[in-house]
């Protein structure tokens, strides 16, 4: 036997809760997408971030960071873009390794067309759901989580085995 501490009842509960509640978000968001503009969620989140850089352009290695992306999943994503031709790839002037990626103006007019509705959603399900005061908690909690999940090694927790001191 391990010594794993298992989840209590309250805290399996407030687990599988979250597990509900974001994979149903993500497919309503998902639905909105495809629905208003053919994108999936990965895409918008890429027009997005592009929309608030200066002059809509940004290196993808900065921008695969901002995403919390693989660099080949960026890659593959910003190729799916560029077909659609909502964004394109230009070198980098400052260095010559390095590829921008730039929202086009037809980009712009798909985001300022797309985000209302994903807006909508997020609110319809999510925010007007809340009080503030639950937003702000809910922006504490998550912000906790993701500063010790940015401050970790990369890689999963292990869990302790008998006799055996944490690495």
């Amino acid at each position: 036997m391990s010594d794993t501490k298992w989840l209590n009842e309250s805290e399996m509960a407030a687990w599988m809760a979250y597990v509900a509640a974001t994979h149903l978000l993500e497919r309503r968001i998902e639905e909105q997408l495809k629905a208003d503009s053919g994108l999936t969620h990965a895409q918008y989140e890429i027009l997005a971030k592009l929309s608030q850089q200066p002059g809509g352009r940004v290196r993808m290695t900065e921008l695969a960071n901002r995403l919390i992306v693989s660099k080949s999943g960026l890659t593959y994503q910003i190729g799916q873009l560029e077909r659609m031709g909502l964004v394109t790839r230009e070198a980098c002037p400052s260095d010559e390794r390095g590829v921008l990626a730039v929202l086009t103006e037809k980009g712009v007019r798909c985001l300022e067309r797309t985000a209302p509705g994903h807006v909508a959603v997020v609110r319809a399900f999510l925010i007007d759901r809340l009080t503030p005061e639950e937003v702000e908690t809910m922006r504490q909690i998550m912000t906790k989580a993701t500063a010790a999940m940015e401050a970790a090694p990369t890689g999963p927790p292990r869990a302790r085995r008998p006799g055996k001191s944490p690495e």
